[in-house]
C-alpha cells in the first residue's frame, strides 16, 4: 500500500494488478512510470492539465451548441469524421470513432462518455495509438448567469512515441486544448 500522490493514484511501487511497477519519478504535473509486462519492460509518461476559458454567453445556450455533435465540425480543427459505435449520442457509455487529419497526419480516436451531467459536467475518455486521455469539462455559470466559464480537466498517459512527444513538447498539449476550447468559443459566441 502506498500513499496518495497528485494523480489520486497509488505512488508505491511495486505489483499493480495488471503488471509490476519498476521506476517511477514526478514532476509537477507529469509523471514517468517504468513496469513490466508479458515479458517486456514499458515507459509510460502520464501528464495533467487545466485550462479554462469563458464564453460571453448564457450556460444555456453554451451547452446547447456544446451537446451537438453536428457542431463538432464547426471548432473541431482538423475533425473529418465522427461516427457512433455503440450508444445514443451524448449519452453516458457511448463510444464513438473520431478521425482527424492533423497536418496531413491522420489519427483516429475512439471516444467514450463516461459522465453526463449537463449542465454541469461532461466527460470522456479518447483513445489512439499509443496515447489515452481524460477530459473532464465543467460548466460554470459567472456574471450573473449572463457569462459561462469552461474548465477543461485533461489527464493523459502516453507510450510509445507519443511518451517523446510528451517529454520534449508537453506544453504543446495544454496550448491545444485551448486552441479547440478557444475555436469553441469563436464558433458560440458568433453562432
Amino acid at each position: 500500500s502506498g500513499k496518495q500522490d497528485e494523480y489520486g493514484k497509488e505512488a508505491a511501487l511495486g505489483t499493480s494488478g495488471a503488471h509490476d511497477v519498476l521506476k517511477m519519478t514526478q514532476a509537477s504535473g507529469f509523471r514517468q512510470t517504468y513496469y513490466y509486462r508479458n515479458s517486456h519492460v514499458y515507459r509510460e509518461i502520464q501528464m495533467k492539465y487545466s485550462v479554462e476559458v469563458t464564453i460571453d454567453l448564457l450556460r444555456d445556450r453554451v451547452i446547447e451548441l456544446f451537446d451537438n455533435t453536428e457542431n463538432l465540425y464547426k471548432w473541431q480543427a482538423g475533425l473529418k469524421s465522427f461516427e457512433i459505435l455503440e450508444g445514443e449520442p451524448g449519452q453516458e457509455g457511448t463510444t464513438s470513432r473520431m478521425n482527424y487529419d492533423m497536418s496531413g497526419r491522420q489519427i483516429e480516436m475512439i471516444e467514450t462518455i463516461t459522465v453526463r451531467n449537463l449542465p454541469d459536467e461532461f466527460s470522456g475518455t479518447y483513445e489512439a495509438r499509443n496515447v489515452w486521455n481524460s477530459v473532464k469539462n465543467t460548466f460554470h455559470e459567472e456574471a450573473g448567469g449572463s457569462r459561462t466559464r469552461w474548465v477543461s480537466e485533461n489527464e493523459f498517459n502516453m507510450t510509445g512515441f507519443m511518451r517523446l512527444m510528451a517529454v520534449f513538447m508537453k506544453g504543446a498539449f495544454p496550448k491545444e486544448s485551448l486552441k479547440q476550447m478557444n475555436n469553441f468559443k469563436e464558433f458560440a459566441e458568433n453562432d
